[in-house]
């Protein structure tokens, strides 16, 4: 067993609501816990699919006077399994989520992929299985 366990994603977002109402109402991950450090001018607010001491979840970072950020070219996306791509893209669609690969086979293999993205432009995969 390695003594290593997954904690967290930390991606900055520019509108804290927006993001938190993106991946909980569209995506039906939870909010956490969500903290305001005053003094510092940021919030933290952790969101997922269960309890953060058996899950791997996503930190939502907003700094309070920041413009939005320029997502760089380092990363790349966060992934989520699903078990009707199809069905859960016609939902997210309908919804006004921006599908920016829509699912089909991914290229040069079978798995069954499509893309997403959030608020603020973070890709999403999402994966059938």
């Amino acid at each position: 067993m390695t003594e290593f366990r997954m904690l967290h994603t930390m991606i900055r977002v520019f509108d804290l609501d927006k993001s938190i109402a993106f991946y909980c109402d569209k995506l039906g991950m939870k909010l956490l816990r969500k903290s305001d450090y005053p003094d510092g001018k940021f919030t933290l607010a952790f969101v997922g699919y269960g309890d953060e001491a058996t899950n791997t979840v996503v930190e939502l970072t907003h700094n309070w006077d920041h413009a939005p950020y320029n997502l760089g070219d380092g990363f790349g996306h966060l992934a989520l399994g699903v078990k009707d791509i199809y069905g859960v893209c016609a939902k997210l669609g309908e919804s006004g989520v921006k599908i920016t690969r829509p699912p089909g086979p991914m290229k040069h293999g079978k798995t069954v992929i499509a893309f997403i993205e959030d608020p603020d432009g973070y890709k999403i995969e999402l994966i059938e299985k």
